[in-house]
Formats: structure tokens, sequence, C-alpha cells
């Protein structure tokens, strides 16, 4: 009894390994070098310090293509401190029309994001898809009504590609998603 098991289990266990690839589609180094390449593209956006909040997260889905996740403080806002223990109203305006103004520039840096993943990551299939997605943080006096804490785009990789060939723009599909 107990060999029958052992033998079932050895041949359950090299079926499982035999029928999964050798090697992932789409490597850790390829995975890395967009992951640093987005940082720096987000780091360079406004040429402020503490921006980008830790560093960009990718991973490959079989089946499904190419994640990239990041979290950015679109502007530094000011602190309460013993010196200032309250932030004024004026303070807070200043703050989310400054963080609007910019949400235009951060949706072109991740739709370039989007293209330059596509172009680079030889190993995801063409139907498959390249997605790259941002949030938001902000403070807890902050005035987030119609302010996004979180942007997703993403294409299938073909469509960039043909996009990037013939200098049109690709069909990205974009999602905000904001405070209630």
């Amino acid at each position: 009894m107990k060999a029958r098991l052992l033998i079932l289990t050895s041949v359950l266990a090299a079926a499982v390994f035999a029928a999964s690839p050798e090697k992932p589609r789409v490597g850790r180094a390829q995975i890395d070098a967009m992951e640093k390449n987005f940082d720096q593209r987000l780091s360079r956006l406004w040429n402020e310090p503490f921006l980008l909040l830790g560093t960009t997260r990718g991973f490959y889905l079989d089946g499904f293509g190419a994640v990239f996740s990041a979290e950015i403080n679109l502007v530094n806002g000011p602190n309460i401190t013993p010196f200032q223990p309250v932030i004024s109203k004026a303070q807070v305006e200043q703050h989310k029309k400054k963080k609007l103004e910019r949400v235009p520039a951060l949706k072109e840096a991740m739709r370039q994001m989007l293209t330059a993943s596509a172009a680079s990551l030889d190993g995801v299939p063409a139907d498959e898809q390249i997605v790259v997605e941002v949030t938001i943080s902000k403070y807890s006096w902050e005035d987030i009504a119609g302010v996004p804490t979180q942007i997703l785009m993403q294409a299938q990789k073909k469509k960039l590609l043909e996009a990037q060939r013939s200098g049109v723009d690709a069909a990205i599909r974009e999602q905000e998603f904001s405070a209630p």
C-alpha cells in the first residue's frame, strides 16, 4: 500500500514538473530593468525629492501579461509641526490645485511607460497585456474631492507596438479611481 502511494506521488510530481515550463517567458532581469526605468521616469517628473514612495514593483502573469505598480506623492505638502500646528485653508487649496495640475503629466509618463514596456519585454506574447498602475498618496488633512487616488492603464502589447510604429495613439484602457 505504501509502495503504491509512493509510486503514485512520484508519478504525480513528475507530471507536474513536466507540465510546467522550464523557464518563465519573461525573466526577472527584464522585469527589474523596467522597474528601474519606471522609477527613473517618475523621479524626474517634477525634480522634487521624496515623490516616489518606495520602488516600482513588477511581475509577469503567464497568460495575462506584465504588471507594474508604483506609489507616489504628487506634491510635497506642509506638515504639522510645533511651529505650524494647523494647516490653513489656503494651504489646503494650493496643495490640491498643484496636485490636479500634475495629473496630466503623470498620465503622459504612464502612457510612455506602457509603450516602453511593450518594446522592451520581448518575452511577453503579443496578445497579452501590459499594465501600469500608480497609487497617489494623500495626507490626512487633504481635500481629495475630485483628485485621483489611483490611475490604472493597460493595453495589449500588439496594439502598443502597432501604435508606436504608425505614430498614432494606442488603444489604452485608462481607469481613474477617486476617494468617495
